[in-house]
């Protein structure tokens, strides 16, 4: 959607936008999503969504089901493998959680421990995913986001020419087994988990399907190797492109506050998590929405 547009439908709208003083991102207040939206305030959000990568909606006191239907608008949702930490009557949430009940995890509490694009192990990784505070600790717990799209236009001439027309692989088991040493969240994956996480081959510069505009696509986490070059190389190549990624100037970070709900751009953008206290509490629920095949 273009900035014309943005401009025409903000004329009818009654929630506000403010753009974050970061390279990419903006607040949305004065909108409750408990409510029935309509289609010109959803055209609004969508059109900022892809303007800016990142939407920070403040104090959203929305039940799941409001969230799952929200999600619902942008596509059909995904259903991560890791069926064990679906919130209890709503497949479609994934409890982000480091929180342990009777012994035993509430939720996945290491998710997002490296770089990475939601679901980029898929044929048709995530379009976007949306994240909803519960439960927040008092100290750390930020999320740090890096906007690709900067990324690849910042590309020293050298690496630009190296990822001109290369793929690489993008598989979910690429750290499992070293996240399953350090934590107690990683489950042994079943013969049937596995082959519905099977490795998957994407572009390493993919084309936005909406706007347009190139960005990187790899990540430390689940993109383990390019395609077409020797071991050493692949490794050289992609240790550069993460370093590039991640620099200050591309990256901002989210504070969170109570009832925050965060819809980012995977196409768009990679993610961190940067933990907290262990005895500090986190609780969030995902929602992820189902994208289209990488070019």
């Amino acid at each position: 959607m273009s900035a014309v547009l943005f401009e025409d439908l903000s004329v009818d709208s009654d929630f506000e936008i403010h753009i974050l003083e970061a390279p990419l991102g903006a607040e949305i207040t004065g909108l409750d999503l408990s409510q029935p939206l309509s289609d010109m305030d959803f055209l609004r959000i969508h059109a900022t969504h892809l303007d800016h990568h990142l939407l920070v909606f403040r104090g959203q006191r929305i039940t799941p089901q409001q969230q799952i239907d929200f999600s619902r608008r942008f596509g059909q949702l995904q259903i991560h493998v890791l069926r064990n930490f679906q919130l209890s009557g709503h497949p479609e949430v994934l409890v982000v959680s480091n929180v342990l009940k009777d012994g035993k995890p509430a939720g996945l509490g290491d998710a997002g421990v490296f770089w990475h694009s939601d679901l980029s192990y898929k044929e048709k990784p995530s379009l976007g995913s949306l994240l909803h505070a519960q439960e927040l600790p008092s100290k750390g717990g930020d999320t740090l986001f890096a906007n690709m799209h900067l990324a690849y236009d910042t590309l020293p001439v050298a690496l630009r020419r190296a990822v001109q027309g290369a793929r690489a692989e993008h598989s979910y088991l690429a750290r499992y087994e070293e996240l399953r040493r350090h934590s107690p969240w990683r489950p042994a994956l079943t013969p049937e988990q596995i082959h519905e996480v099977l490795p998957v081959s994407h572009p390493v510069v993919r084309v936005h399907p909406e706007t347009g505009r190139r960005a990187l696509f790899i990540s430390e986490h689940f993109t383990t190797r390019i395609l077409g070059l020797p071991e050493d190389e692949s490794r050289e190549l992609l240790q550069e492109l993460f370093a590039h990624s991640v620099k200050p100037e591309h990256i901002y970070r989210h504070r969170w506050q109570p009832h925050d709900l965060l819809f980012w751009d995977n196409r768009s953008l990679m993610h961190l998590a940067t933990g907290c206290p262990f005895e500090q509490r986190r609780t969030l629920y995902r929602t992820t929405i189902e994208g289209d095949r990488p070019y």
